[in-house]
């Protein structure tokens, strides 16, 4: 995770769960004067747009106090969803069996683009079988991962 990201949730843990939901993650996207900050929620109820705003108010006083970003950008808060974005190494451990496509910065097996089942998690390192091989990954290699939703 970048370190304005780690910074970043850091900041806005107590206050959104103080709101009664889980920070599930954060996803900071730097584009000049179109720089998004998005922030993922969630409860064991699910996520309505009342909580989306309630969440928001509470992010946007913290983030006015301690002015962590010096230049514009728009605040979206949300539920994961159902192509949910992991994080950290305990939400990929969730969902061992499922799934998933992940973005990595450095190629594995030649690629930066994985799609296949999540096998196992052990510390920071993941495993993914990606046609019938599996391949081993770090998770600070992992740019975007992202559950694969089943319709």
């Amino acid at each position: 995770m970048a370190t304005i990201e780690s910074k970043l949730v850091e900041m806005l843990k107590v206050p959104v769960e103080a709101s009664g939901f889980q920070l599930w993650g954060i996803e900071y996207v730097q584009a000049g004067r179109h720089s998004i900050l998005r922030v993922f929620i969630d409860h064991e109820n699910g996520i309505n747009i009342e909580d989306c705003a309630e969440a928001s108010r509470q992010v946007s006083a913290v983030m006015d106090v301690e002015d962590p970003i010096s230049t514009e950008y728009t605040l979206e808060v949300s539920s994961p969803g159902v192509d949910r974005p992991l994080f950290t190494a305990a939400q990929y451990a969730a969902y061992i069996g499922e799934d998933a496509k992940i973005q990595l910065t450095m190629p594995v097996a030649g690629s930066r683009n994985l799609k296949g089942v999540i096998t196992s998690v052990d510390g920071q390192m993941l495993t993914i079988k990606v046609d019938g091989k599996d391949l081993i990954v770090a998770l600070d290699n992992i740019r975007k991962g992202n559950i694969i939703a089943k319709f």
